[in-house]
């Protein structure tokens, strides 16, 4: 499968063999659309002086450009996509050749990728620079990055995380993704195919600060912090201030427990605090009852319900012990 998904990669750019039929002119709101015509200023003086004959050059260019942004409304238009909005949102957008759009909306939707054209449609909504990046010095190599290097297995798999993180086409290869994944597999994540999310994200400004967190604020080793992320990557994507900061303040204020316990199971950090680690220890605390954060937090209600009924001690060896 893996050879299948990379077999497109020594090949050219595909051809342009498909055309999109252009919607009728006047099913465009063009009154929208912003004028390039320019008109001459007027002024005290220009009543003492002839007015200068036009410049058929300028008016040459100018009429150039309308015709190219319109024919850019147009094709856009045929996507589903709001060129005016689009604009607004990202500015290059105005002078991207027509060309070049048409080739990355090609590459896109095409085997051996084939986005259909409402992901396509989310995807530049998400990262317009889509667009307008260079198809063969960056949109290519980045898929070629995320195939060969970070080990993505199938153009479907490609698919699935290009939908869950469009901004990895908006990332460079060597200053961003790359450094990234070396990152990953240095703290011991074997498997960053399955996590290729966390590519786009900055080492120095996302990542590394929050495994610094544990070690300053908790006195946890650089090896246990490590850990921590290595069994539970999806930990990066939350933040410091509103969830590991209030979330380990409730662990150790209100339940009275060891922040040790979130090197064994730092998902503790993706339960919502006020509807299922709140409630769930006053359930606990009413009943007396002592339960592990695993079981206390993943357990179905009904499964929690019935671990209730069963009592968590620690010996005086500091095991934990189960007594009915």
């Amino acid at each position: 499968m893996q050879q299948e998904a990379l077999s497109f990669l020594s090949s050219t750019l595909p051809p342009h063999h498909h055309h999109h039929h252009f919607l009728p002119f006047s099913r465009l709101r063009l009154h929208n659309f912003p004028s390039l015509s320019f008109k001459p200023t007027t002024s005290s003086s220009s009543i003492f002086f002839p007015p200068n004959p036009p410049d058929s050059s300028s008016s040459s260019i100018t009429g150039t450009l309308e015709s190219d942004l319109h024919e850019k409304l147009l094709y856009l238009d045929t996507l589903g996509i709001d060129f005016l909005t689009l604009l607004n949102r990202h500015p290059p957008l105005l002078s991207s050749p027509l060309s070049s759009l048409k080739s990355v909306v090609d590459y896109m939707t095409t085997p051996p990728i084939n986005f259909s054209l409402p992901d396509l449609r989310r995807l530049v909504s998400m990262c317009p620079e889509l667009l307008t990046s260079p198809l063969t010095s960056h949109t290519i190599p980045v898929i070629t990055f995320l195939l060969r290097e970070v080990g993505v297995d199938s153009t479907f798999d490609l698919r699935q995380a290009l939908r869950r993180r469009p901004r990895l086409l908006a990332c460079s290869v060597d200053l961003q993704l790359r450094p990234t994944l070396y990152f990953l597999r240095r703290i011991g994540i074997v498997n960053p195919q399955k996590h290729t999310y966390l590519l786009s994200c900055s080492v120095e400004g996302k990542l590394l600060p929050r495994i610094e967190f544990f070690e300053r604020r908790l006195g946890f080793s650089r090896r246990s912090a490590a850990a921590m992320f290595k069994r539970f990557p999806q930990l990066f994507n939350y933040s410091i201030g509103e969830n590991y900061e209030p979330k380990l303040s409730y662990l150790v204020g209100e339940m009275g427990r060891d922040v040790r316990e979130v090197l064994e199971f730092p998902q503790y950090f993706s339960f919502s605090l006020e509807n299922r680690i709140k409630p769930r220890h006053v359930a606990c605390a009413e009943r007396g009852v002592r339960l592990p954060l695993a079981v206390m937090l993943k357990t179905k209600e009904d499964g929690f319900r019935d671990a209730l009924e069963v009592h968590f001690v620690f010996n005086d060896s500091g095991e934990l012990k189960r007594m009915k």
